[in-house]
């Protein structure tokens, strides 16, 4: 049933078979003899990509098994999350409520234009109101009794459940580290939870946040299951969630044109630097060797002026 079900929902728009484990080569990894590898999850399909259909496809599975009208979920005006539920939900034949962070602007963001091409209705709500998603949980909940609420990101233990079976894409033995960017949390937790006990996973916090005690740590904490080998790095967030300078675009742009590898300035941008200046810091023991989950989120780079990026 499960299984029927996932494959009703997307129609089989995804290709897993284009998530290719693509190999990193550099003077800096090997003088370091560290070998490291992207997951190129950003392939396998052009609007539901990176890791938004592993945090999705629970979801949408309960909707339909709950027999809800439709799916209502939270994201800012560039929020990757929103995309990839508006349009699994308009091949699902769900409707969709986007809660939008911030007043609504005078004009809409190239990806809000796009949720509502997939016919996702928006609802604006003061940033404060926003912050405070549980709380307003329980009145969505009971204005929209015919929609299935979906946390900002997937964030629950259905969107873990589906991050964890990331890592059947590859030979995850082979690998001492995992890493990916955090946001919510809930991929990390996810990779945690699929991870062997000898593996160590990074997440690299794309937020601004105090180090002791954060929403993401206890998230992981919650949901990852019993190893808990892994480590959020706090250093490479670049002023907040969404900033940039330009010595990371300059980065950004020469990944790309050493290794054909495009990255977004919010998440995987920033992960691949922190990454690199890791090894470079000696941070990996000679001999490691190290899996980069590459979760997409290429659409918030539109949000940049023309030129910022070479391969836009």
């Amino acid at each position: 049933m499960k299984l029927i079900l996932i494959n009703k929902v997307f129609n089989q728009p995804v290709d897993l078979t284009k998530a290719v484990v693509q190999p990193l080569a550099s003077d800096l990894l090997h003088n370091k003899n560290v070998a490291m590898d992207v997951l190129r999850l950003d392939r396998i399909h052009p609007v539901i990509s990176g890791n938004k259909w592993f945090k999705l496809k629970y979801h949408i599975q309960e909707a339909l098994q709950q027999n809800k009208k439709g799916i209502l979920t939270f994201g800012g005006a560039w929020s990757n999350h929103l995309v990839a539920t508006a349009l699994a939900c308009r091949q699902a034949n769900l409707a969709s409520i986007g809660i939008i962070r911030g007043e609504r602007p005078a004009l809409l963001s190239a990806a809000l234009q796009e949720v509502q091409e997939y016919n996702m209705q928006l609802q604006f709500i003061a940033r404060t109101a926003y912050s405070q998603e549980a709380a307003i949980i329980p009145q969505l909940q009971s204005l929209y009794p015919d929609y299935y609420i979906v946390p900002q990101g997937g964030q629950s233990h259905l969107g873990v459940q589906g991050a964890a079976e990331i890592l059947q894409l590859t030979q995850i033995k082979s690998y001492s580290h995992i890493s990916c960017a955090a946001g919510t949390g809930t991929m990390l937790a996810g990779l945690v939870r699929g991870s062997l006990p000898h593996q160590q996973v990074l997440g690299f916090c794309s937020l601004k946040l105090p180090a002791d005690d954060n929403s993401i740590n206890r998230f992981v904490q919650q949901y990852a299951g019993p190893h808990q080998q892994y480590t959020v790095v706090y250093d490479y967030h670049f002023g907040g969630y969404a900033r940039k300078t330009d010595e990371l675009i300059r980065f950004m742009n020469t990944i790309y044109q050493t290794h054909d590898l495009p990255t977004d300035f919010v998440y995987t941008g920033k992960l691949l630097f922190g990454m690199m200046q890791l090894v470079q810091s000696g941070y990996f023991k000679p001999g490691s060797r190290i899996l980069i989950v590459h979760s997409g989120g290429l659409q918030g780079n539109r949000s940049l002026p023309a030129g910022t990026l070479t391969f836009l």
